[in-house]
């Protein structure tokens, strides 16, 4: 997991401004979030973007960058400003850091140089947020096949983190056929995961948060196309922009995948810290299970991403049993979740998620459990009923 820093810009000289961007987007510590070719709008840039870092490349008017580094430390003290320029005059050094830079650095710019700014710039925001955010996780969520439950899942598991008042979490629906997290949700999605990489090229922080929709639970969703034909807008590059910015905002990403894992869903397994694959104790499933743990354990860095979720134990008792599953998939299962037909089919036709419908059954208990687990959290029996009680005081019981 690793924290992005955002970073606005100013350069007055087009093609100087043009070959920066180029640097910050080789990037993987940064998201560009603004740039700017007037010193004189810079200061309201930063105002209403809030980046944690602010670059002004000087050398088009130093006084003015001066006076702007200045106006800046004094409006926006939580943005961290740098100064670039051709000049190494200890004069200009000197009344830019007395003005509120925290580095300067010398044009050309160098990627190294920039990268090492950017990392002491990473290490002091960290110290000093020490107990807030500690970057964001991402978390996949891919099914041994159709029907095994791994939507539910995703959805219930996504809702249990959001219950936490210190996560804030995101849904991504990258099932872009068949989708149905905003069905689990009852929510009608005013835009899609299509329209946010349709308009790519001019995402901000701002316009996706706008894209997103907020349930009751505090859970945000980007769910997927409402025309079939639309998924052929994403990419994976565009998914791979998409997240990249929504890591800067949110402590927990959760991407609920196709079955037919696509180029999407590769990048997205990639991209993530956790994939948990969601099968069920019958054969078919298991062979699954296995033939594409025959393709993970080609990638070492796959293969240790991926927990077994084993759904729907207890479901019946011609089910094949957890020793023989372990030793047919050739590895350990991470977590089982109990089967509980009747409430999951309440839960779905009412379009509630679990902690709201049944906060104290058996199968909540789990994935709460689960939520907790992959948070890193030590389990804590007290901990998950005060979370279950939380959620009773926001809805009446049914």
């Amino acid at each position: 997991m690793a924290n992005v820093l955002r970073i606005a810009v100013v350069d007055p000289n087009d093609a100087n401004r043009e070959s920066l961007k180029a640097v910050l987007l080789g990037l993987d510590i940064v998201w560009l979030e603004a740039e700017c070719s007037r010193y004189e709008f810079f200061a309201d840039v930063i105002e209403q973007t809030k980046p944690e870092i602010g670059l002004i490349a000087m050398d088009s008017d130093p006084d003015k960058a001066i006076e702007l580094v200045a106006e800046i430390t004094a409006r926006e003290p939580g943005c961290t400003l740098l100064v670039s320029s051709n000049s190494t005059d200890g004069r200009l050094i000197l009344e830019s850091m007395r003005a509120g830079a925290k580095e300067f650095l010398t044009e050309p710019l160098k990627e190294e140089d920039l990268t090492a700014a950017l990392q002491r710039v990473f290490r002091q925001t960290s110290q000093d947020i020490d107990t807030g955010s500690q970057g964001c996780q991402i978390i996949s969520v891919a099914g041994a096949t159709g029907g095994v439950g791994s939507s539910s899942i995703a959805v219930n598991l996504s809702c249990s983190l959001a219950a936490d008042r210190s996560n804030s979490v995101v849904l991504i629906d990258l099932d872009v056929a068949l989708g149905d997290a905003d069905v689990f949700l009852d929510t009608i999605p005013e835009y899609t995961l299509a329209d946010v990489a349709q308009n790519i090229e001019r995402l901000d922080l701002t316009l996706l948060k706008k894209s997103l929709t907020k349930h009751s639970s505090g859970l945000h969703l980007l769910p997927r196309p409402v025309q079939l034909e639309d998924a052929r807008l994403i990419t994976p590059d565009s998914l791979q922009r998409i997240i990249g910015l929504l890591k800067t905002s949110f402590t927990h990403i959760v991407i609920d995948t196709s079955k037919s894992y696509s180029e999407l869903d590769m990048e997205a397994i990639r991209m993530s810290d956790d994939t948990l694959m969601v099968t069920q104790l019958d054969l078919p499933c298991l062979r699954n299970v296995v033939r594409l743990m025959m393709t993970f354990d080609d990638d070492p860095v796959l293969r240790e991403k991926i927990k077994i979720i084993v759904n729907r134990v207890g479901q019946d008792s011609g089910q094949i049993s957890l020793k023989k599953a372990q030793e047919t998939i050739g590895r350990d299962i991470y977590w089982q979740v109990p089967n509980d037909f009747r409430v999951m089919v309440e839960v779905r036709n009412n379009g509630v998620p679990l902690l709201q419908h049944a906060p104290k059954a058996g199968i909540t208990n789990s994935i709460c459990q689960l939520s907790d687990a992959l948070s890193g959290k030590q389990p804590d029996d007290d901990a998950n009923e005060s979370k279950s009680r939380r959620w009773l005081n926001l809805w009446p019981a049914k």
